[in-house]
């Protein structure tokens, strides 16, 4: 199983807001919206960076149409309502922005510490109230039934990867961290089989070997999941899954929390699939840790063999 990692104003790259229309007109459903809902949309294409910060009510504004059509304009485009489709949105939007332009997004903000919690606090209770236990379940035991799992962890969201793998590993599972670059995830992929699975897991901007890698492991049979904070089609389109998370942070990179929190809940999920398999494979490690410590805790700080 493998599982990639990855982030990602005033001005914003033409080309990734092209992407940002293509995508929001394809969720359009075959059979049209009518004229205000339409005319919902046609703001959030033509003005991303208001769609992307503000309210239903500006949004409304906007548009000419009452709160209530914007709401009713998500739920067409199929999300559970606006902060969901906002949500993407942002994400989206901030994708498209150099990291020099997200630091000026969150300009001023006062105190940044503070700000960073409360986004954090905010974004855990987003993920939360988005929960879908059936989603996780999935992933897990997708990860239980796996010959392997290989985890790609690249940049400031690596940590997210390693702490999946080690935890992951912990649990009894045969999953590894690449952290080499594309010449390992290119080998890692090679071995892949219809006996293993791969999630990537993509915020802000997404790495063309994460895409590459992602399809090459659906054309060779592997299950193929992501963890990401934007649904881009050239990943989800390999994907069977796409679980969101929020990852917008106040500054020039983005939050891990809700990213690591997710991580943290499939490998909680992972360890009850097989609780005598989590048991056993504890229970070696701590023998491990021992042997460990009584070496490293030898007078004079000498080992022995």
């Amino acid at each position: 199983m493998l599982v990639t990692v990855g982030y990602g104003a005033r001005v914003a790259d033409r080309r990734n807001l092209d992407g940002f229309e293509e995508w929001l007109r394809a969720r359009v459903p075959q059979r049209g919206l009518r004229p205000k809902s339409a005319a919902v949309v046609e703001v959030l294409v033509s003005r991303p960076r208001e769609a992307s910060f503000g309210s239903t009510a500006d949004l409304a504004r906007l548009a000419g149409v009452n709160v209530a059509t914007v709401t009713r304009t998500a739920q067409a485009l199929g999300f559970a309502g606006w902060p969901a489709l906002q949500q993407e949105l942002r994400a989206r939007y901030l994708s498209s922005l150099s990291a020099p332009e997200v630091a000026e997004e969150h300009h001023g903000v006062g105190s940044p510490a503070s700000a960073a919690l409360r986004r954090d606090l905010d974004g855990l209770a987003l993920l939360n109230r988005r929960f879908d236990e059936a989603e996780i379940r999935e992933v897990a035991e997708a990860i239980a039934g796996a010959r392997r799992t290989v985890v790609i962890a690249d940049g400031s969201y690596a940590a997210v990867g390693i702490a999946f793998a080690h935890n992951a590993r912990l649990a009894g599972y045969d999953v590894h961290a690449i952290m080499a670059g594309d010449a390992e995830l290119a080998n890692a992929t090679a071995k892949l089989t219809a006996e293993d699975a791969f999630v990537a897991i993509s915020f802000w901007r997404l790495y063309e070997s994460t895409v590459l890698a992602a399809n090459e492991a659906h054309d060779r049979g592997a299950r193929v999941f992501a963890i990401t904070d934007a649904a881009s089609p050239a990943l989800a389109e390999a994907a069977e899954r796409v679980l969101i998370v929020p990852a917008e942070g106040v500054t020039f990179f983005p939050s891990l929390t809700g990213g690591m929190a997710l991580a943290q809940a499939i490998v909680a999920q992972l360890a009850a699939v097989d609780p005598a398999r989590t048991g056993r494979s504890i229970e070696a490690a701590e023998a491990m840790w021992s042997r460990f410590d009584l070496l490293h805790r030898r007078p004079g700080g000498k080992s022995v063999p």
